[in-house]
């Protein structure tokens, strides 16, 4: 607790001189960032090719493994859609009384993703993601609000799907066959990209030079450092960029960036525009510098809940993700959705 009330008395002394916006997103980061060390229920409603040090264009290849897998194809690795019920439905479906709950594992303070907003009455859980899990636990369970949410970091996602704590996670979560190794994933429902978030006035100019002897903020487990630590072994990243500050929740990096500790931040550029539209002091540079497909995650004997979000998709693209959009992400994003667009599903996966 004292350690807790030094790092608090430490942010107040950083405010200092900044202006109020970005004092309130530093204030507003670090209380959502400390709430993330409790558990949290609601009952209502973690890469592909890199680009080389002069560039800053999306790679659009990838290194296939041992097993032949691709990042770049690692979406398609995904099971056909089927309304049919199964083993791990069943069991969600036989829950009873106040449990017969879908548990989702979210995010809680990725802005207009997965949120709380303290203006709506409960604060409830929003954003685009929460938006998907209640129209699945519409079809599921036949009520959109028949959800338990857990608040998990952005490193335990995996671990909290493999230890039976969730019965899915959906959390801007890229697709890749690291992951495909650990939990299965519906198709994707979005495209976006690594991208660098430095502050306004700095001299970064996105994923290349500029970056040499910064100090550079990523979240553990996320394939944001993966992309950092691979690209600098294989020397397409500067060798004096710092890489080692990694943070248990991606907000976590916004706030040592505004503190100073850090030069920039790594991160899907979805997250990163939220971000920068949290505060007017940051920014995105360059451009996206990999292809990443966020999907749901699930056990990996899950066959049926699998397929049945598949076909929850199927609907929710044609009816349901444009609206979502443009309500959560228009601002940030931009008024045209087509890049954000997932492609069409591929149902490589058999088995």
């Amino acid at each position: 607790m004292n350690a807790r009330k030094g790092f608090f008395r430490r942010v107040r002394a950083s405010l200092r001189g900044w202006g109020g916006v970005g004092a309130m997103a530093v204030v507003c980061a670090v209380a959502l960032a400390s709430a993330l060390l409790l558990p949290l229920t609601q009952t209502h409603g973690d890469t592909d090719g890199a680009a080389g040090l002069g560039g800053q264009g999306v790679a659009n290849g990838s290194q296939a493994r041992a097993d032949g897998c691709e990042d770049s194809e690692a979406q398609k690795q995904t099971l056909s859609p089927s309304g049919a019920d199964g083993e791990t439905i069943d069991a969600i479906k036989a829950r009873t009384g106040a449990k017969r709950k879908l548990i989702v594992g979210v995010d809680q303070n990725s802005y207009h993703w997965g949120y709380r907003n303290p203006n709506n009455k409960d604060a409830e859980l929003e954003g685009f993601d929460i938006d998907l899990v209640h129209r699945i636990a519409q079809d599921i369970l036949g009520d959109p609000n028949a959800v338990q949410f857990k608040a998990i970091p952005t490193s335990q996602r995996i671990t909290a799907i493999q230890d039976g704590r969730v019965d899915m996670v959906v959390r801007t979560m890229t697709i890749n066959c690291d992951r495909l190794d650990q939990v299965a994933f519906s198709a994707p429902y979005f495209k976006t990209g690594q991208t660098v978030l430095a502050p306004k006035s700095s001299s970064i100019t996105g994923y290349d030079k500029s970056l040499a002897g910064k100090k550079i903020c990523t979240a553990s487990g996320s394939t944001a450092y993966a992309k950092l630590d691979a690209d600098r072994k294989a020397g397409k990243l500067v060798s004096s960029a710092d890489i080692d500050h990694n943070v248990p929740n991606q907000l976590d990096c916004l706030v040592r960036l505004q503190l100073g500790e850090v030069d920039a931040v790594i991160t899907d550029g979805a997250l990163a525009a939220s971000q920068a539209a949290q505060d007017p002091t940051v920014a995105l540079k360059g451009s996206a510098f990999t292809t990443e497909y966020y999907g749901v995650a699930m056990k990996k004997d899950a066959d049926d809940l699998v397929r049945r979000v598949n076909q929850i998709l199927v609907g929710y693209r044609a009816n349901g993700w444009q609206a979502s959009y443009d309500k959560w992400l228009s601002a940030t994003l931009g008024e045209d959705a087509t890049p954000s667009k997932p492609p069409a599903p591929q149902y490589l996966r058999k088995s």
